[in-house]
C-alpha cells in the first residue's frame, strides 16, 4: 500500500491566510523538536556526567538544505551554548540519535519526502572536541501533480455572464499561479503561492478576498503533491467619493485633479498608489497617503459590487523654506549656497524656487516659477539662470531664460521650452565676444532602473533636440540645430561586482563659422565626464590658447566596483577608465583618456564618489568628489 501524507486541511480561513496543517499515515506529521537535555543523574558514571568542552558538526547536503538544517537542527543549535549549559556525552548521544528523524522532517518542508539521513562520529575525542558528521541523501524532490484551483464568488458570477474585466482577471489569476504542475514542491513555495494569489486578487478590486479551502496531498512513494485551492473573492469594490484631509494653505482642486480615476471606477491598488506618487511629486506635501477602508464595509449577502470612499491624508510642506550649504568642490574650491522655496507666493497657486551659489571659479543664480501640475503631471514653468565662469584669465558670463512645460513622472520626464541665451566672453588680447540665440527645444528622460538613487541594474537615457537662430558680434549669424544624448547602463556581476557604463554624444549642425553663445558649445572633463581633468578643461582652443568650445562631443566611461568588506557592503572600491573630447568637427576629434581608482559609499542620498585619476594629457593625478544620482 502506497504511503501518503496530507499537507493542509480544508478549512474556513478568513481574511488572513494561514499556514496549512500536516497529517500523516506512516510518519510523524508535526516537526518534533528534541526536548531539552535532562539534568545529569549523579548515579551515572562520571564519564557520562562530564560536560563536553565543544563539538563540531559537518552536514553533507546541498547548500540550501545545509543552511536549513544548520539553522533548525537541535544538534546544530546546541553547539554554541554557554559553558554552564554545555551537553554531557549522554545528552550529545541523545541529540545525535534523534537528529536523522528531525532532519527528515525538516527536509519534508523543502519537498524531499524520501530522504535518508544518518549520523557518523569521526574519531572519538580530539583535544576535547567531538566531530559529528550528518550525511544526507535527499532523493528526488517531489513535484506538483494535479492542481485544482477554483475561483468562486462575485468574480466568477460576473465572468460567467460575459463581463470582460471579470473574465480577464479570472484568467490572469489562474495563469499567474506560482506553483503549476511539474514544479518542485516545498512548504515555503506553497505558502508563497497562496499569499501571492490572495494579494493579487485583493489589489485588483476584491479587497475582501479570502481562502476557503487549501489542501496539499503528498504521495510520498510517487514523489508527487496534489494541490487544491478555493478562493472566495467577495464583492467588487468601486471607488466612491474622494475625501481630502490635512489641507491648510493649498487648494483642494490641486489635489482632486491628480486623482487619475473617476468615481465608480473599479478599485485597483495601483490606481491609488499612482495618485499618491503624483501628490508627492508636486513637492507641496511632506507626506501623502491615499487609501480605502474595506474593513468598514459589511456587504449584504449576494451583493456583487460595493462602492467605498477614498481618503487622501496629507501633510503640507512648509510654505517657505530656506536651505544653506557650505562645501568644497575639487575644481571650484570652496562654495557657499542658499536656496529659498515658496510654495504659495503672493497667495498664488504656484511654486517658486531660487538658488544662489558662490564659488571661487563658478558663481550662479538659478530661479524658477512653476504652476501646480495638471492631471497628467504637466506644469507650466518660467526659469532664469545666470552664471559667471572663470578659467585662468578667461571670464565667461551666460544668461538663460526659459518658458515652457514640464511633465515629470517616475519612468519618464518631458520638457518643452523656448530658450533665450545671451553670453559675453572676455579673454586677454581678444575682442570681447557677445553672442545670443533663441531656440525651441524638446528633452526626454527615460528611466528603467531598480533604484533612482542607488541603481544596480537597468538603464537610463536622455535626449535633447533643439533648433533656432544664433547671432554674434564677431561671426556670421544664422540658423542652427543641436542634439545631445546620454545613456547609462548598470549590471550586477557575479561575486558581488557591479558594472556601470556611460556614453554621451552631442552634435551642433550649423553652417561655416556661425557665431554661437558659449553655453551652446561643447566642452568636457570633470567629475561626471572625463575624470583626471578639470571641469570643462577638454575642448578646442583658439590661436591664443583660449577655450572656444566645440560643435561635436563624444565621451564615456566604464567602471567596476566591489564591496571592500562584507560588514559594510555600502562601502565599495572602484576601478574605471574614462575617455572623451569636444572638437570643432569629427575630422579633428582626438579623444583624451584617463584611468583611476576610487571609493564609493551608497548613502541614502545617492552614491558618494571619491576618485583619483590621471589623464594621458595631464601631468598629475587629480582628486574628484561628487554625488551620483541616476537621470
Amino acid at each position: 500500500m502506497r504511503s501518503w501524507l496530507v499537507l493542509g486541511l480544508a478549512a474556513m480561513m478568513g481574511a488572513q491566510l494561514t499556514g496549512c496543517a500536516l497529517f500523516a499515515s506512516d510518519r510523524k506529521a508535526q516537526l518534533k523538536v528534541a526536548a531539552p537535555a535532562e539534568p545529569p543523574d549523579d548515579s551515572r558514571p562520571a564519564s557520562e556526567r562530564k560536560r563536553i568542552e565543544a563539538y563540531e558538526l559537518t552536514i553533507d547536503a546541498p547548500p540550501e538544505l545545509r543552511s536549513l538544517l544548520m539553522t533548525h537542527l537541535d544538534l546544530a543549535r546546541f553547539r554554541d551554548t554557554p559553558e554552564d549549559m554545555r551537553l554531557t556525552a549522554a545528552e550529545l548521544r541523545r541529540l545525535a540519535a534523534v537528529a536523522p528523524e528531525q532532519a527528515r522532517q525538516l527536509l519534508e518542508t523543502a519537498g524531499y519526502f524520501n530522504a535518508k539521513v544518518r549520523t557518523e562520529e569521526v574519531g572519538d575525542l580530539n583535544d576535547g572536541v567531538r566531530n559529528l558528521h550528518l550525511i544526507v541523501d535527499t532523493g528526488p524532490r517531489a513535484l506538483v501533480g494535479a492542481l485544482d484551483l477554483r475561483i468562486e464568488g462575485p468574480l466568477k458570477a460576473m465572468s460567467e455572464r460575459g463581463d470582460k474585466l471579470a473574465n480577464a482577471l479570472e484568467r490572469t489569476l489562474t495563469q499567474s499561479w506560482q506553483l503549476p504542475p511539474h514544479a518542485g514542491f516545498s512548504q515555503g513555495d506553497w505558502a508563497a503561492a497562496k499569499n501571492a494569489l490572495l494579494t493579487r486578487t485583493r489589489a485588483q478590486g476584491y479587497p475582501l478576498a479570502r481562502m476557503t479551502h487549501s489542501q496539499a496531498v503528498v504521495l510520498a512513494d510517487e514523489n508527487q503533491v496534489d494541490l487544491a485551492i478555493t478562493l472566495e473573492t467577495g464583492p467588487l469594490f468601486t471607488l466612491g467619493e474622494l475625501k481630502v484631509e490635512g489641507l491648510k494653505h493649498q487648494p483642494e482642486a490641486s489635489v482632486r485633479r491628480l486623482a487619475g480615476y473617476k468615481e465608480h471606477d473599479p478599485y485597483n491598488e495601483r490606481l491609488l498608489l499612482d495618485f499618491q506618487e503624483r501628490l508627492l511629486g508636486t513637492q507641496l506635501f511632506d507626506s501623502a497617503s491615499v487609501e480605502i477602508n474595506p474593513e468598514a464595509i459589511t456587504p449584504e449577502p449576494g451583493v456583487e459590487k460595493v462602492e467605498v470612499p477614498v481618503t487622501a491624508k496629507l501633510r503640507e510642506a512648509a510654505r517657505q523654506q530656506v536651505t544653506t550649504s557650505v562645501g568644497y568642490h575639487s575644481v571650484n574650491g570652496p562654495t557657499v549656497g542658499i536656496e529659498h522655496t515658496h510654495r504659495k507666493p503672493f497667495d498664488l497657486n504656484i511654486r517658486e524656487r531660487t538658488k544662489l551659489t558662490i564659488g571661487r571659479d563658478n558663481s550662479s543664480i538659478d530661479a524658477e516659477i512653476s504652476s501646480h501640475p495638471q492631471p497628467n503631471m504637466q506644469r507650466s514653468l518660467a526659469a532664469f539662470y545666470a552664471e559667471r565662469l572663470t578659467s585662468g584669465e578667461q571670464v565667461n558670463v551666460n544668461l538663460r531664460t526659459r518658458l515652457g512645460y514640464a511633465r515629470e513622472t517616475e519612468p519618464e520626464d518631458q520638457l518643452q521650452y523656448v530658450e533665450l541665451l545671451r553670453s559675453w566672453e572676455h579673454a586677454p588680447n581678444v575682442e570681447t565676444t557677445m553672442a545670443g540665440a533663441v531656440s525651441l527645444n524638446q528633452q526626454n528622460i527615460w528611466r528603467r532602473v531598480d533604484s533612482k538613487l542607488l541603481p544596480t541594474k537597468g538603464w537610463t537615457a536622455s535626449l535633447l533636440v533643439g533648433g533656432g537662430w544664433a547671432s554674434s558680434n564677431t561671426e556670421p549669424n544664422g540658423p542652427f540645430g543641436k542634439a545631445v544624448g546620454k545613456f547609462y547602463w548598470y549590471y550586477p556581476l557575479p561575486a558581488r561586482w557591479l558594472f556601470s557604463s556611460r556614453v554621451e554624444m552631442g552634435q551642433i549642425i550649423a553652417k561655416g563659422k556661425l557665431g554661437l553663445p558659449e553655453a551652446l558649445r561643447f566642452r568636457t572633463g570633470g567629475d561626471d565626464t572625463v575624470r583626471g581633468y578639470a571641469y570643462n578643461e577638454l575642448g578646442p582652443l583658439d590661436s591664443a590658447g583660449n577655450q572656444t568650445g566645440g560643435r561635436v562631443l563624444l565621451d564615456g566611461s566604464v567602471e567596476v566596483s566591489h564591496p571592500l568588506t562584507p560588514k559594510i557592503p555600502q562601502l565599495m572600491g572602484a576601478l574605471f577608465v574614462d575617455a572623451g573630447q569636444a572638437a570643432q568637427n569629427w575630422g579633428s576629434y582626438k579623444p583624451a583618456y584617463a584611468v583611476g581608482a576610487g571609493l564609493r559609499y551608497r548613502s541614502p542620498v545617492g552614491v558618494l564618489r571619491m576618485d583619483f585619476a590621471r589623464g594621458n594629457l595631464a601631468d598629475k593625478y587629480r582628486f574628484h568628489f561628487s554625488v551620483a544620482i541616476a537621470l
